[in-house]
């Protein structure tokens, strides 16, 4: 009897580009590598010539977050943009420790471009410096800010779209469940790209992602652990922060989900299209077979990643009415 740990297999062109990774990128976090990771990894960072080629401009707003402290959130627009059209709210991905809000971002520009949209993009601090309630309470902020600004910024208050990846993802599903229970902004959709959303540590698939992939389960202790503490995996911890522990899912906007069969974060972000769909509620779940962690932005050519690419933007179509 083998006691090897067993895990979905990689779709065959991913695992060759998993192959290329793992040359430059360890799967395993550990807390002593995060401050080289926030200043050493170049595909993190975007730059002007980036936006000027999608014919896009930006701008910086600081704004009150949690607790009045100064935070950052920009705008992302075509250049020259006029008239009113959707609003998409951006939470970036990093595992909680991470990131900026530049990160993922190019993944809305073509919505941006196509439905006359206005990005609006939190600066939201990082755990372990800044533990919960921080990263959630930050991004509540800025789309708050970002609801009373609709007017100026020309978005329409009735299409108001909340997206993030991975830990960005987890962030999205916490403002959105802080805003129904809050009476905040009216959303249209939540746009849950891998949500990171559970801290216990408990599902099938966060045991088989271990030592493997991108994102392994050493490297979600990690995350985890700066965000909470000595909270992690115990009573103690919200559903704002891991909104995989609410027992509650109705009055949510529709939901759109997505993972790999072969990441962490699988189990928990089926479970969660389940309680919304138990709660009465809209979701739409894909599970891309072979697919590890974050896939079509570390192998965007592939044909999976195509497939992943275009689920997402059908159903940003009908939400944002294209």
């Amino acid at each position: 009897m083998t006691t090897e740990t067993r895990y979905p297999p990689f779709d065959p062109e991913l695992g060759a580009a998993l192959a290329v990774l793992a040359e430059v990128s360890p799967p395993t976090i550990t807390p002593e590598m995060i401050p080289a990771m926030r200043t050493g990894n170049p595909a993190l960072a975007i730059d002007d010539d980036a936006f000027d080629a999608a014919g896009l401009e930006r701008r910086d707003v600081e704004i009150p977050g949690y607790r009045g402290d100064a935070i950052i959130v920009s705008i992302v627009q075509a250049r020259g943009r006029t008239g009113t059209g959707p609003g998409i709210y951006h939470t970036h991905g990093g595992g909680m420790i991470i990131g900026d809000r530049w990160t993922g971002i190019a993944g809305l520009f073509g919505w941006i471009l196509k439905h006359n949209a206005v990005a609006v993009t939190v600066e939201y601090r990082l755990a372990p410096e800044f533990p919960d309630p921080v990263p959630v309470e930050d991004c509540y902020a800025g789309l708050a800010w970002t609801a009373e600004h609709a007017a100026e910024l020309g978005i329409d208050p009735d299409r108001l779209l909340i997206a993030g990846g991975s830990a960005g993802g987890g962030l999205a599903a916490g403002t959105a469940l802080l805003a129904r229970d809050r009476g905040g902004p009216r959303l249209c959709g939540q746009l849950l790209m891998y949500p990171m959303i559970d801290d216990r540590d408990t599902t099938v698939s966060t045991r088989q992602i271990d030592g493997v992939g991108v994102w392994d389960r050493t490297s979600n202790l990690t995350g985890w652990t700066a965000l909470l503490g000595d909270r992690r995996g115990g009573d103690d911890v919200s559903i704002y922060a891991a909104p995989a522990r609410a027992t509650d899912l109705s009055g949510l906007p529709p939901a759109f989900i997505d993972c790999g069969s072969s990441e962490v974060f699988r189990d928990e972000d089926v479970a969660y299209a389940s309680a919304i769909w138990a709660a009465g509620g809209d979701a739409e779940l894909h599970v891309w077979p072979g697919g590890f962690h974050a896939f079509e932005g570390f192998a965007p050519q592939a044909a999976l990643s195509q497939k992943m690419l275009a689920a997402r933007d059908n159903w940003v179509d009908r939400i944002l009415g294209s």
